[in-house]
């Protein structure tokens, strides 16, 4: 399963048919580094041709996803920014996504910047590791595109394991129909990289951890302390451990607490 979803993070909105039995460097440059030209002609159309969207979106891919640091990183003024980010959405290249601080006690004074999403994970990769490194990549000099990725997969695969399990979230809570599920960041760093209302009124948060090591106990802790910061009185706590959790935090599992690894995830990305 943690196969797919590393597959699932590179190809994920592409149109071709993966063998996850092929190794991923393997796949990856057969359908997509050999096939540059023709994917690059595709995304020149799909952005336009644009220099500012490609500079933004290659400063979305690798960094904080916060709007500012995107445009800081692309070295484009503020009012051009906002434009492109707007066309950019209109174009259903990016998204952009809230602090879900209204569920806080800091809705009022929470003034942090938005952070913006690819709505495919191909795109993603693509403005990270490929568009970047054209030239070399163009020549079918692959080394630097790799050495590039290996060094930022387990930071890129994050992002993708949260957004697989908020999914999840759906499917496990559907009787209780969740209207509003993200994530809540502040100027403070505190963060919570999952959380949701229900239709009902039920509030839900969790934390998703794409590590080696197993989640532990401490990680609880961790949150419910966030949350009584917060103010938020949590009715589930769920938490996603890509490598599982230790025997002190399975003890814990019980009413208002569910654990799930990668494998639950398995309808979402096969």
């Amino acid at each position: 399963m943690q196969t797919a979803l590393n597959y699932f993070a590179v190809f994920g909105g592409l149109d071709v048919k993966i063998d996850i039995n092929k190794p991923l460097r393997t796949l990856i440059i057969r359908h997509i580094l050999d096939e540059y030209y023709e994917i690059q002609d595709y995304i020149s159309k799909l952005t336009k041709n644009s220099a500012p969207y490609h500079k933004i979106l290659t400063g979305i891919a690798l960094g904080d996803r916060r709007v500012n640091s995107a445009f800081k990183r692309a070295d484009i003024e503020y009012d051009e920014g906002i434009k492109s980010i707007y066309e950019l959405e209109e174009l259903n290249i990016i998204q952009t996504e809230t602090s879900m601080d209204f569920l806080t006690n800091r809705f009022e004074e929470n003034e942090v910047a938005d952070k913006l999403l690819f709505t495919a994970a191909f795109l993603r990769f693509w403005f990270a590791f490929v568009s970047p490194l054209y030239r070399g990549i163009a020549r079918q000099e692959y080394d630097e595109c790799f050495k590039k990725f290996n060094n930022y997969q387990n930071e890129f695969m994050d992002l993708i394991f949260e957004q697989l399990c908020h999914e999840y979230v759906k499917i496990v809570f559907k009787d209780d129909e969740i209207e509003e599920i993200g994530r809540y960041w502040d100027e403070d760093k505190n963060e919570i990289n999952l959380l949701a209302q229900a239709k009902n009124g039920k509030i839900i948060v969790g934390s998703c951890k794409y590590t080696n090591s197993k989640m532990k106990k401490t990680e609880l802790h961790r949150l419910q302390e966030l949350c009584k910061k917060l103010e938020i009185v949590p009715d589930e706590v769920v938490l996603f451990s890509k490598n599982g959790f230790t025997n002190e935090l399975k003890g814990q599992k019980g009413q208002g607490l569910r654990l799930f690894t990668v494998k639950s995830l398995k309808g979402l990305v096969l």
